[in-house]
């Protein structure tokens, strides 16, 4: 059952909305053959990151998917509130990750930006640095 079903927009919680974002996001990725990895990834202890979305791209480039949910384009966007903290832990979060991993595949940092009713994939968004 849909826990969502019969409840407005209005009403739901912040998570809620960011959890059928993600949904959204990562149905549109998998349609475009890209394989789910992991799901809200996060690394231990405080002040650590949090990804969204890790996917595995047709090519074999493990790709790390920063999700954005925006009303509309009021304050710039969806895109436009990915701060240069929200980048630092992103970059942190990927990295821990591949310790786990040898050899270290391709990898790249994509954002799927929802505006409204609008989905914007922006592949390789940024670089770590």
């Amino acid at each position: 059952m849909n826990k969502l079903k019969g409840q407005t927009q209005a009403r739901l919680t912040t998570k809620q909305k960011g959890d059928a974002a993600e949904d959204r996001a990562l149905r549109h990725l998998q349609a475009q053959g890209l394989t789910l990895v992991q799901r809200n990834y996060r690394t231990p202890g405080r002040g650590g990151g949090e990804i969204d979305l890790i996917v595995r791209d047709i090519d074999g480039t493990l790709v790390f998917v920063e999700v954005r949910h925006r009303a509309g384009q009021s304050h710039g966007g969806a895109l436009a509130s990915i701060t240069p903290l929200k980048l630092r832990r992103l970059v942190f979060a990927a990295r821990y990750f591949l310790l786990k991993l040898h050899p270290t595949p391709p990898c790249r940092f994509d954002v799927v930006a929802l505006e409204g009713q609008d989905l914007y994939w922006y592949k390789a968004a940024f670089d770590a640095q």
